[in-house]
């Protein structure tokens, strides 16, 4: 769904929208890659690159629609790999982008099975896309400056006792799915009767906030300490700098959160389609899905239960807790079109209202 990587690619420029076309100067045996961000760190691509001999020429994208346009406007053979989220990979497939991923050769015993989504990755019993990497759309907070406790309920969102403390993330599918959470409501079965409750939910949460505001800057308001509660922010807000401020932690509340969950993809006029599976064979790897998971643009939960983290990675990214987390864990919202648009209409009048 457009926009779904927003809540986390703060470091994606924006000049990577601009589509270069081929890579001219590309030897045959390189590799062409749609990105996020996390995968343009040289700590995940220089093991890669150095072990094939080849150069990994990336380019990055914010934005399932925005990725889709740049395959749309480009030569076949333009791209060996795309990294799409996992809901987005059928997609691909109905634009006839994707080659079948042979099953045999990649490690699926080793994922964690709740994020492997094959009603959204696998069509007619072929895998297009392999989950490596997730996390949640959940609350982040500053432990030193709120009870901890209190984070473990959504109803703390709601709560007077920490009026003026929160900042909002500016995105409303994830937030509108926690205020759905937050009253007993499964996110896959929304309905246009449930939104004046969840209108009502958001209300509060806006009455207890300092900002509603993009991703940079509710990240920004956390870290500084503008405001002790983020909502909709998750380890990917805290993780990556939880060293400079160990008080930055999340949660994962009674009611649950909200899951993402980024896939990889070989393109089916890829020309290397023999570098492209070792490249997704390489990420799935322990030392991949370790590098892939601290990315200094951003981390998250590897896909991998075998991911060769240290055991303070671990402890920041909460590992060992995972079992838990995903079974509250509910998906994003995939209201239809008519829906959708009756959700955004209610964030409107949630941002507009005094």
């Amino acid at each position: 769904m457009i926009s779904r990587l927003t809540r986390r690619l703060f470091g994606a420029s924006l000049a990577a929208l601009a589509l270069t076309g081929t890579y001219a100067t590309a030897s045959a045996a390189d590799l062409n890659a749609l990105v996020w961000c996390d995968h343009a760190d040289p700590n995940l691509l220089k093991p890669f690159e150095d072990a094939n001999g080849i150069k990994v020429n990336v380019k990055e994208f914010e934005g399932t629609g925005a990725g889709l346009a740049l395959v749309e406007q480009s030569q076949p053979g333009d791209w060996d790999v795309m990294v799409i989220d996992t809901v987005d990979v059928r997609r691909g497939v109905e634009r006839g982008f994707f080659e079948p991923l042979p099953e045999d050769k990649l490690p699926i015993a080793d994922i964690f099975p709740e994020v492997l989504m094959d009603q959204h990755s696998k069509i007619d019993g072929q895998r297009y896309g392999i989950t490596e990497k997730f996390g949640y759309n959940t609350i982040g907070f500053n432990k030193s400056k709120v009870d901890a406790a209190d984070m473990e309920s959504l109803s703390v969102l709601t709560n007077d006792k920490y009026k003026g403390r929160l900042a909002i993330y500016d995105y409303y599918l994830p937030v509108m799915g926690l205020a759905a959470m937050s009253i007993g409501k499964k996110t896959s079965e929304l309905t246009e009767a449930d939104l004046p409750a969840i209108k009502d939910v958001l209300l509060k949460m806006k009455a207890n906030a300092k900002a509603v505001t993009d991703v940079v800057a509710s990240q920004t308001a956390l870290a500084t300490g503008e405001a002790d509660i983020l909502v909709g922010g998750g380890e990917w807000v805290t993780a990556g700098i939880a060293k400079e401020n160990p008080d930055l932690d999340f949660s994962i509340p009674k009611e649950g959160a909200v899951l993402w969950s980024q896939s990889l993809a070989m393109f089916k006029d890829s020309t290397n389609k023999e570098m492209a599976l070792k490249f997704i064979q390489y990420i799935l790897s322990p030392e991949g899905q370790a590098r892939l998971a601290t990315s200094s643009c951003y981390w998250g939960m590897p896909a991998s239960k075998t991911a060769a983290l240290s055991d303070e990675q671990k402890k920041i990214l909460r590992f060992d807790e995972q079992a838990g987390f995903l079974t509250r864990a509910l998906g994003y919202p995939a209201p239809s079109e008519d829906l959708d648009k009756k959700m955004q209409d209610v964030w409107t009048e949630m941002i507009q209202a005094q």
